[in-house]
């Protein structure tokens, strides 16, 4: 059955082609909850098996990713902080999401753009605190691409694994979410550690 399912996924994604990809990318990084699980991991597969190519699939994903944030972005920017807290629920926001972003955004500065792309229930909304303290444009447009860049490479990298073994498949889901975390969880391990280290650099300073 997980084979049966796995495949499903991976056909409608080939069905979709670099367009579905984008536009998939870009509700999974708007407020919509939608697993960017289910496009890239199969989108690495069908790289492997010659249908897809790696430099359209990512720039496919990253570019998706980043009008997606571009709306949380503009929508925090223009409306502001009473708009969500009033009416977030009817877009899936609830109070304790936004206070949560707000709590992670304070505590890194801008770098949380970045770093919130890699962690579940902070990647599709840290664009709103971005967008309510009017972080510089260019500055969240780098970060969340290179945080969403790491995190779909490594979608699709666990994709193009299952495709060049298929015996993988039936080990699929469970390898994917393994993976993931151990990948992020070496990223963020670096990024305290040399945040860890600046701040003590401006304390030694002070």
């Amino acid at each position: 059955m997980l084979e049966e399912i796995c495949r499903a996924v991976a056909e409608a994604v080939m069905s979709i082609g670099y367009p579905g990809i984008f536009l998939l990318m870009a509700i999974e990084s708007s407020f919509i909850p939608f697993p960017s699980e289910l496009v890239m991991p199969p989108a690495g597969y069908w790289i492997a098996q010659g249908k897809m190519s790696w430099a359209p699939v990512l720039l496919s994903g990253i570019a998706g990713s980043l009008l997606g944030a571009y709306a949380n972005y503009y929508i925090a920017l223009y409306l502001g902080r009473p708009f969500f807290l009033r009416y977030g629920k009817y877009f899936l926001v609830s109070p304790k999401q936004i206070e949560r972003c707000d709590r992670f955004f304070a505590s890194h500065g801008e770098i949380a753009t970045f770093v919130g792309r890699l962690i579940p229930q902070v990647r599709q909304l840290i664009s709103l605190p971005a967008g309510l303290s009017r972080m510089t444009l260019w500055r969240f447009s780098l970060y969340t691409a290179l945080g969403a860049g790491i995190w779909i490479t490594v979608l699709t990298w666990i994709g193009y694994l299952v495709g060049k073994n298929q015996d993988m498949l039936q080990q699929y889901l469970h390898g994917a979410v393994l993976w993931t975390l151990l990948a992020v969880g070496v990223i963020l391990l670096v990024y305290i550690r040399v945040h860890r280290r600046v701040e003590r650099d401006r304390s030694g300073e002070a």
